[in-house]
């Protein structure tokens, strides 16, 4: 009954409350009119103002052509934005004195290990979170990307193989292995699975009853969001919408890093718990309020970067990385939030805690355009601001960013050298092997070459010469970011080494292509 008296009330639009401000006028028509005008199928969208959802609510269809409509309750997976909830799963533990933040890593998980010895002894709980490791940008993401047969337990074992590009607390890049490294060390600890752990003490200690942290439970949901993306137009990202196969999702052995799938009723109820510190809507509190301002501690800077002039004021003045949360200024106010993605879904998350309000917008299409234009138009309108069209301002620079993408791809691609390949093609025939990552095959037919990714189901495909000792992945599955294939060959003519890079110069930071290093195995 509780259950039902709550879908009610988050089925209206505003909550009748005096004390409270209201959305923008005509908030409602205005996320339609810009979610059909971009081609997003579907979105959610939660506010919260004062302690109390002032809007819950589900645009659009789940898939497209369905007419099956999103509802408050419908779950989307959400991406990066789940790395605050491992945070607070966490501090939860850290409010029962079982871990502290600054705790060795190895005290907790013994066998676990870095490429550096020092930076195995030193590093803490809280380096975990917050991209400062020395690994370079999306480092050993394709050990889950663009999906995944290895156990969590094995890719973390694999992290030792990963080289820095950096010293030890020196820099910031963006990392989600170590996140993984956080939900072993949270079942160490608890002796619970991460997504059992996170499902108990986290989701439903905290009243969040529609949202699941593994995929059975996902597909198990009749109300939950399908994935689509634009693939048909040359590059990931230009092109027709489509609707792609929900279960050709990221590993999850990654889940820690970002393995959720949240509902906006149940987004609205996160949103009330990190505005109140930790505090429960029911009563009760999920974390102290001591871990709620630690999640919130500014850690490592962030280098900003130079936006261009259609979207300066979104420009920060100041860039952190938090646990499990960025924090940043904008138009003089600090904002706590973080956006996620997962292929075919885009959420982002946003606080502003001294106006005592949240919201969080999720699509399930990735024109992230259309969540980065409604977030700062709602942040104006929280803050006082003047009304700016930032949905029209963040699309003119995305459509100009594929454009120029989508360009340099042809160019380069419609112009390779007429030169190789040095080798008949049986030359290229065998296993190599990347420490970190595991074994490529490269084998031959009548056809010509064929490559398979043997730690990723499903990665595998032709591989088309390009120039040079350099071809092409031609991948079965289209999905996947196509790579360049550079096979490096020793003073005999023999081939030594085999790297690679995406093909896109658009692609995710995530298809880490750049990081690998592959050597011929002996005998196979």
């Amino acid at each position: 009954m509780k259950r039902i008296l709550t879908a009610v009330i988050l089925a209206s639009v505003a909550f009748p409350v005096a004390a409270l401000a209201a959305p923008p006028e005509g908030f409602e028509a205005r996320v339609e009119a810009l979610r059909r005008a971009t081609g997003v199928p579907g979105m959610g969208v939660a506010i919260v103002e004062n302690g109390a959802p002032v809007l819950v609510k589900g645009f659009g269809e789940k898939r497209i052509g369905s007419g099956e409509a999103v509802t408050a309750h419908t779950i989307f997976p959400t991406g990066s934005t789940g790395k605050a909830f491992t945070a607070a799963a966490l501090a939860l533990l850290v409010d029962q004195g079982k871990i502290g933040w600054d705790d060795r890593v190895i005290d907790h998980l013994p066998d676990f290990r870095m490429w550096d010895a020092w930076v195995t002894r030193e590093i803490t709980i809280r380096d975990l979170l917050v991209h400062r490791s020395g690994l370079g940008l999306g480092a050993g993401d394709l050990l889950f990307v663009p999906r995944s047969q290895l156990s969590r337990a094995e890719t973390v074992r694999r992290l030792r193989y990963l080289k820095p590009v950096t010293s030890f607390r020196s820099a910031y890049a963006y990392d989600n292995v170590l996140y993984m490294v956080a939900g072993q060390l949270i079942e160490a600890v608890s002796g619970q699975r991460w997504e059992d752990f996170v499902r108990e003490h986290v989701l439903r200690a905290a009243g969040m009853r529609d949202s699941v942290t593994d995929d059975n439970d996902r597909f198990a949901s009749a109300d939950r969001a399908q994935p689509h993306a634009r693939m048909n137009g040359g590059l990931r990202g230009v092109g027709d919408q489509e609707a792609l196969d929900e279960r050709d999702g990221l590993g999850r052995n990654a889940a820690p890093a970002g393995g959720l799938a949240v509902s906006p009723a149940d987004m609205a109820t996160w949103l009330q718990i990190q505005l109140a510190h930790g505090k429960l809507p029911q009563g009760g509190q999920l974390f102290s309020p001591a871990q709620g301002a630690e999640m919130w501690k500014p850690v490592t800077p962030m280098p900003i970067g130079e936006e261009p002039e259609a979207l300066k004021l979104t420009q920060p003045n100041f860039l952190n990385y938090a646990l499990g949360w960025t924090v940043s200024d904008y138009r003089g106010a600090r904002i706590i939030q973080h956006s996620g993605a997962v292929f075919g879904f885009q959420t982002i998350v946003v606080l502003v805690p001294e106006k005592n309000v949240g919201f969080a917008i999720e699509i399930n299409s990735e024109d992230g355009e259309i969540l980065r234009g409604l977030a700062y138009e709602l942040l104006d309108h929280y803050l006082g601001q003047p009304a700016n069209d930032w949905p029209a301002k963040f699309a003119a620079v995305k459509r100009q960013r594929v454009a120029a993408g989508l360009a340099a791809f042809k160019e380069k691609a419609g112009k390779p050298a007429k030169s190789g390949p040095s080798l008949p093609l049986t030359g290229y025939v065998g296993t190599y092997n990347d420490p970190w990552y595991g074994d490529i095959a490269v084998t031959g037919d009548q056809r010509g070459l064929r490559i398979d990714f043997k730690s990723t189901p499903r990665m595998s495909g032709r591989l088309e010469h390009f120039q040079y000792d350099s071809f092409v992945t031609r991948f079965d599955d289209k999905t996947i970011e196509p790579a360049y294939v550079t096979f490096n060959l020793d003073a005999e003519g023999k081939i030594a080494r085999v790297t690679m890079k995406a093909a896109s110069p658009i692609a995710d930071f995530s298809y880490d292509y750049h990081d690998l290093l592959f050597t011929p195995v002996k005998g196979r």
